[in-house]
């Protein structure tokens, strides 16, 4: 079970990555990507940072230039989480469950019409 402090804490900081990524950032690769979860580990260490895009470029290639960024975007976000003591480390990973949620869908429809 994750604690208040973690939800929170994984609450803030897709908020804040999303609005330091579309206000502050100068790459248009990262301004395609939408984040959509976070994930942090229990002693606050680590947090994977889910994420779709636009893009068409493929997700290896997405995910190596969004992890490059992820230094920067860690000292962003320790200038605006000044309720916490440690900054967690980002890990950013492509997420696949829309495309899967797509996928399953076009099959349900597929089904109903024959």
């Amino acid at each position: 079970m994750v604690s208040h402090k973690i939800e929170r804490l994984n609450s803030d900081i897709l908020k804040y990555l999303s609005t330091i990524i579309l206000t502050e950032t100068r790459d248009e690769l990262l301004k395609t990507i939408t984040l959509t979860e976070v994930d942090t580990s229990k002693d606050l260490s680590y947090a994977k940072v889910y994420f779709t895009s636009i893009s068409e470029l493929p997700h290896e290639v997405l995910e190596k230039e969004v992890n490059e960024a992820s230094p920067y975007l860690r000292g962003c976000l320790a200038k605006v989480l000044t309720d916490t003591r440690n900054i967690p480390s980002l890990h950013f990973e492509y997420d696949t469950s829309i495309e899967y949620a797509t996928k399953i869908e076009k099959i349900i429809n597929n089904l109903h019409q024959d």
